[in-house]
């Protein structure tokens, strides 16, 4: 039998984190623990309120499959997130955070990364970008140069002055950009950039227009001359085939979709499809990161820099050094809490 456990933290940024539509200087997020007695394995959700995730709805979904959960014997990550799905199929941050948790603990129990069991090589797998939130020019200068190496870096538009933004950050490094408007830009304005900015080495442009104009996608999806990626336009599994012919690719986060298991299935569809296929981060702690590094030979774009973002984490296990993924020691997604965490944790389930 396993044992649930749910643990709320708030995770504080380096900088205050701007996007188009809002900014967050502290990140509150869910960590589920499962254990079987003998190992512990971890999963995360950050809440959201784009999303409508608060903290409270998510614990409530959590509560709601316990009695699912706990009696099982014979761990399936697999079959878990079907009977969670079942139950709460409108849940999709809880059940990332179960799944999560259901794969590192099978990982440790099989003795093996969670990558090798499903039969995957890390020899080739792409690098990381670091994210640059909307500020002053002059601070997103500073927040650049805290972070030197890099070899990507994905800044965040969708102000009166994006691209003298982008003309600024040039002047500072020769590495790749990427840039996500956060659904900011009209069809116009998006067509437009896309020409200035590929002269400025962006690599492509992802979710400029809102998720809902379709119509708007398919036109730039034409016009532009940067690759587009879907993100808010790409959440569940059945959203990936509205992609085709709309974006070049799909941003998968694990949180919106559900987990590892479903992420699994999107990207083979966004394969079928000819998409090209990235995995995003949502400000997660190592936990989440390390649940993201599983699917790194899968992938050819990741955005993988939450960990890095904060200004104190709660966990050690994949590690993202200018851009680069180093895999924990340890089996499953290589997740450990550290020791003051656990035992605040465990006074508090005490």
């Amino acid at each position: 039998m396993l044992r649930l456990l749910t643990h709320q933290y708030r995770l504080p940024l380096r900088h205050p984190f701007t996007i188009s539509r809002d900014s967050v200087s502290v990140q509150p997020t869910l960590i589920v623990e499962l254990s079987d007695g003998q190992h512990r394995g971890f999963g995360e959700a950050t809440t959201n309120d784009y999303y409508g995730m608060t903290m409270s709805r998510i614990v409530d979904a959590i509560e709601r499959v316990r009695g699912l959960v706990e009696p099982i014997d014979d761990l399936d990550p697999a079959e878990l997130w079907q009977l969670a799905h079942d139950q709460i199929p409108d849940q999709p941050f809880a059940i990332c955070a179960l799944d999560q948790a259901a794969h590192d603990l099978w990982g440790k129990q099989q003795g093996a990364p969670v990558y090798k069991l499903w039969g995957l090589s890390i020899d080739q797998i792409p690098v990381s970008n670091f994210t640059i939130g909307i500020d002053t020019i002059e601070r997103m200068v500073a927040k650049l140069n805290e972070v030197p190496g890099w070899p990507i870096y994905k800044i965040k538009l969708g102000t009166s002055d994006d691209l003298q933004i982008v003309r600024e950050l040039r002047r500072h490094t020769g590495a790749v950009f990427r840039v996500d408007a956060n659904c900011g830009w009209s069809v116009a304005e998006t067509i437009e950039n896309s020409h200035q900015l590929k002269e400025l080495g962006v690599e492509f442009i992802e979710q400029p227009l809102p998720a809902d104009d379709r119509d708007g996608a398919r036109q730039v999806y034409q016009d532009s001359v940067l690759p587009i990626i879907a993100d808010e336009s790409c959440i569940i599994e059945r959203d990936v085939e509205r992609c085709a012919d709309r974006f070049h690719g799909v941003n998968i986060k694990l949180v919106k979709c559900g987990g590892l298991t479903p992420a699994r299935r999107m990207i083979g569809q966004a394969r079928e499809l000819g998409l090209k296929v990235m995995v995003g981060c949502m400000t997660e702690s190592t936990v989440g990161i390390s649940a993201i590094a599983q699917l790194l030979p899968l992938l050819d774009y990741v955005d993988m820099d939450g960990a890095a973002l904060l200004a104190q984490d709660i966990a050690t296990g994949v590690t993202v050094d200018q851009g680069i993924c180093h895999f924990a020691s340890e089996n499953g997604t290589g997740v450990t809490l550290t020791a003051s965490v656990c035992e605040a944790a465990e006074q508090k389930n005490a």
